[in-house]
């Protein structure tokens, strides 16, 4: 598939994920409503209002939650003048408005991060971790990812899907739970029975979250191939950050488990990701080359039921799926968006 074909490719899948997402919002709504017995506008009013206020909510503490959660310290071009250097440069060829704050997080788990209301309002951190496992190429593959983040406004989209299983979640709770102890039997069934709904549509929707996030990663690694980077680069990040997270102490680990979603690769399935990245690495070299990518490239992937339900309970694509990706996009370097 050709680069603009592919783009197109994930870019109508994310608008697909966010019609159906709006639409099972609209449909939880008038069904509510119906069963209820509501009349008139002011409930679906009230109804939508609420769903605003909790996207608004979100959008104002996001960033202070992540800074606070992840220890971040923003530094100055004075003090780390290599790392402002490349998201200055990446920030410039990626088109946006003003160059990210730069930030790095105290955890020693190797990964980065973005995030940010907006394109002038965005971040860009990595953890002490991964400035002491990547080359100079590896790290700015990397930064490219998540710049990428930022020009495709990912955060604001991924904030808005999240609040339709926010929501699912809290009428389960109101009305299953209310249900189990209204006294007028009628009521109570009704109740419980949007409970039950509710708390399916839930599980449902977080799927999709996560499956619109992984779409987001894909978007990512071919944006910092556009932006002019190796994809063997990104590549080998990748392999090493899942060598560096499998040797991160388990109690490290839980301190960023909350924020996943953030990071260039899931740190909790480092294990199995390193098995499988092995027979990629033909050399035994740890690192991914462009010649291994080419092999890759002509290779048929196929998941065990175990990998795919893994892959569909996570925010990040399966690496062997993620690494062939790469491989598709080796050719493409320097055409920027």
């Amino acid at each position: 598939m050709r680069e603009g074909g592919e783009t197109m490719w994930l870019q109508l899948r994310l608008y697909l994920l966010i019609g159906l997402m709006f639409a099972i919002l609209y449909g939880i709504i008038v069904g509510i409503g119906y069963l209820l017995g509501a009349r008139g506008s002011i409930f679906y009013i009230l109804f939508m209002g609420l769903g605003i206020l909790m996207i608004l909510i979100q959008y104002l503490i996001g960033p202070k939650t992540v800074e606070w959660t992840m220890r971040v310290r923003y530094v100055s071009k004075d003090e780390a003048p290599k790392l402002y250097r490349m998201v200055e440069e990446l920030a410039d060829k990626a088109g946006l408005p003003v160059t990210p704050k730069v930030g790095i997080s105290k955890l020693q788990i190797p990964n980065a991060f973005a995030f940010g209301r907006t394109r002038r309002d965005a971040r860009v951190c990595v953890t002490e971790g991964i400035l002491k496992l990547l080359d100079e190429d590896e790290l700015k593959a990397v930064l490219g990812h998540e710049i990428s983040h930022i020009k495709h406004r990912d955060v604001v989209v991924i904030t808005m899907l999240s609040v339709v299983p926010m929501i699912c979640y809290m009428l389960y709770i109101s009305f299953f739970w209310g249900g189990m102890f209204t006294r007028r039997q009628r009521d109570s069934g009704a109740m419980l029975a949007i409970g039950l709904l509710a708390l399916v549509l839930y599980f449902i929707t977080s799927l999709l979250v996560m499956y619109g996030s992984r779409i987001r990663e894909y978007y990512a690694d071919l944006g910092s191939v556009q932006l002019g980077n190796q994809s063997s680069s990104l590549a080998t990040a990748l392999y090493k950050l899942a060598v560096g997270s499998a040797r991160t102490p388990k109690q490290v680990l839980k301190q960023a488990e909350g924020m996943k979603a953030f990071f260039l690769n899931d740190p909790s399935r480092a294990l199995d990701e390193i098995r499988s990245l092995k027979d990629i690495d033909l050399d035994m070299s740890g690192t991914i080359d462009q010649d291994e990518l080419r092999v890759l490239q002509s290779k048929k992937i196929k998941l065990s039921i175990a990998d795919k339900l893994m892959e569909a309970m996570s925010t990040h694509p399966n690496m062997i799926k993620r690494i062939k990706h790469l491989a598709a996009l080796q050719d493409k370097v320097g055409k920027i968006i």
